[in-house]
């Protein structure tokens, strides 16, 4: 039996060397605080092409990855 796994956005991307983990965890940081104190939900992406950590091309391919389905 195949165990099938998807990765974390932020997970992909520091994997792939788009952002560092200080910048995911500022990301983090952000989108909790909102979610706190806005009652407003973004996404990692929206916040990552916001800060300038990563440009829309990246958000897509990090997208297509999370739809593929990793098997080991």
């Amino acid at each position: 039996m195949k165990n099938c796994l998807n990765k974390r956005f932020g997970t992909i991307a520091v994997n792939k060397g788009y952002i560092s983990e200080d910048q995911l965890i500022k990301a983090f940081a952000m989108q909790a605080k909102q979610n706190v104190l806005e009652g407003k939900h973004r996404l990692l992406g929206q916040i990552f092409v916001e800060e300038g950590f990563l440009t829309n091309a990246q958000v897509d391919e990090i997208l297509e990855i999370m739809n593929q389905k990793l098997c080991s």
